[in-house]
């Protein structure tokens, strides 16, 4: 039989730095606006109805200057604003549009906030049990952390999210979440539940005052999930689409064991990760109003004493897997994504942007952002 020639799939391949091509700085901008199609595997959900927005353009948002700023800074993708069901702004580079999909990477965390929100009210979970309670063979690095010690970001181990760090444990992480192959085509990829038992170096995160970020915590929450929710994840995905009503699809990455990768693997159009946010602002209602979200963890996470993220995001907390300071609730995800909502004026404002400097990261850019987004909900 003649043997064929093959060749390692060049868009998951490990390469400089330690990354898949997608994620390479020369290509980030393609795989970021392309993520739905380069994973090694990945879930689509449409919504069965689509909350239907109208325009109503507001000047004072569309002239601000510090929105305008970023949209000429080379890492601009798209933004959209949206109170109640009017588009107040939104606009993209000239290469995408508020309607493609993006990956929002870390953005993609709120839906732990969601679903474990609905399982408390159904009494399925409780706050206080530490993993092993949950997981008996989960590794030593989280055999006794607290439940509510991961929604927080309280955690302290060996797993380690240094983006300036090539060999850094998140982007082995990446291949659990079936973003890349391992760097030796040949070996076997490891799974979501190989990679969290993996981790050690388990210490006390009592005195924990500043959100400790790492996705791994989410990893494990979505284990804990996945084996104690009587609904499959794939079903908790397709019930908060139905609940914002999504005009394209959303995409996830999943696990060679076959897990959503909620810690960083989502992908939404800006126009539609606006819709994402309009369930915060609703507290929880769902487009045919509804209770869907569970309403009084919603509040509580916003009020709740949590830990407080690293300068220049200093003035929000991390609380039940979502950011905060009370009035504002939202995420940020690597390479330039962000998701903000006033609870007041119930604006809700996305930004997608792709950072192509080699680490994908830049602290002072995502504080800029933040506190733009905050300025225009507020509005």
């Amino acid at each position: 039989m003649k043997k064929h020639k093959t060749i390692s799939n060049p868009d998951l391949t490990v390469g400089k730095n330690n990354k898949q091509r997608w994620n390479q700085a020369k290509h980030r901008r393609h795989g970021f606006h392309n993520a739905h199609r380069l994973f090694r595997r990945a879930l689509m959900i449409r919504s069965r109805n689509v909350l239907v927005l109208a325009s109503q353009p507001n000047a004072s948002i569309q002239n601000h200057p510090g929105l305008k700023k970023l949209m000429r800074n080379s890492a601009f993708s798209a933004v959209c604003c949206i109170r109640d069901d009017k588009i107040l702004m939104e606009a993209a580079a000239g290469d995408f549009s508020t309607s493609q999909p993006h990956s929002i990477q870390s953005i993609s965390k709120l839906h732990i906030h969601l679903i474990i929100g609905q399982l408390i009210s159904q009494g399925v979970l409780s706050l206080k049990a530490k993993v092993k309670d949950y997981l008996p063979d989960i590794g030593s690095g989280y055999a006794e952390v607290p439940v509510q010690a991961l929604l927080d970001m309280k955690v302290n181990n060996n797993f380690s999210e240094d983006y300036f760090d090539p060999h850094s444990d998140c982007y082995t992480e990446e291949i659990a979440l079936g973003w890349r192959l391992p760097s030796n085509n040949m070996d076997k990829e490891s799974t979501l539940v190989d990679f969290t038992n993996s981790i050690t170096g388990f210490c006390d995160q009592e005195n924990i005052t500043v959100a400790d970020y790492k996705s791994a915590n989410t990893d494990v929450l979505t284990r804990i999930l996945a084996k104690f929710s009587p609904k499959s994840l794939a079903v908790h995905i397709e019930e908060i689409a139905d609940a914002i009503g999504y005009e394209g699809a959303f995409h996830i990455s999943l696990s060679p064991d076959g897990y959503p990768a909620f810690s960083g693997g989502g992908c939404l159009s800006a126009r539609d990760l606006a819709r994402f946010g309009l369930m915060f602002a609703r507290k929880g209602l769902d487009i045919h109003g509804a209770d869907f979200a569970n309403s009084a963890f919603l509040t509580k996470s916003l009020s709740r004493n949590a830990p407080n993220l690293s300068k220049p995001k200093e003035w929000l907390r991390y609380s039940n897997h979502l950011m905060t300071d009370g009035r504002f609730v939202g995420h940020a995800g690597y390479g330039g994504q962000f998701l903000l909502v006033d609870t007041i004026t119930k604006t809700s404002c996305s930004f997608l942007s792709v950072l192509e400097n080699e680490d994908g990261y830049d602290d002072m850019y995502m504080g800029e952002v933040a506190a733009t987004l905050r300025e225009i909900c507020a509005q």
